[in-house]
């Protein structure tokens, strides 16, 4: 009963909880985390988190990362995972696979990536204008 208000205050706090990896720093490896990152070095291996993730102006990722939200001002090549919303900044660099639910791209990013967004596939209705093209046939050839 006294044990469920502290178990999810702690939830809550590991998620708000922010990471650095600090200019001039590089990390090789993978890292599994709850909270959010701030990349302003560079990280060499896979990043996966359930929070929010910021490429700094100068930062880099090189390899898969997998997040919540995500915001670049810096450098990224690999594969991008993010179940929200991706924001590049005008001096962002991306290369590789892109999946995300949003994105937002300022004037002046570099995006070589493939990308497919998440969220429901509309279907295009294309009888209207099928039906018109048979018609135009069908008048053409009479």
């Amino acid at each position: 009963m006294f044990n469920s208000p502290t178990k999810s205050k702690e939830k809550t706090e590991t998620s708000k909880e922010q990471n650095r990896i600090s200019s001039g720093t590089v990390i090789t490896g993978d890292i599994e985390a709850k909270g959010g990152f701030r990349i302003e070095g560079s990280l060499i291996g896979n990043l996966s988190t359930s929070g929010k993730v910021v490429i700094s102006k100068g930062g880099l990722i090189k390899g898969d990362l997998t997040c919540q939200n995500a915001d670049f001002e810096g450098s990224f090549d690999g594969k991008l995972n993010v179940e929200e919303t991706l924001s590049l900044r005008s001096c962002a660099v991306i290369d590789g696979e892109v999946n995300a639910g949003k994105l937002s791209i300022e004037p002046g990013a570099s995006f070589n990536a493939t990308c497919t967004m998440k969220g429901a596939v509309k279907s295009l209705k294309n009888g209207r204008k099928e039906g018109k093209r048979e018609e135009k046939r069908g008048e053409k050839s009479a």
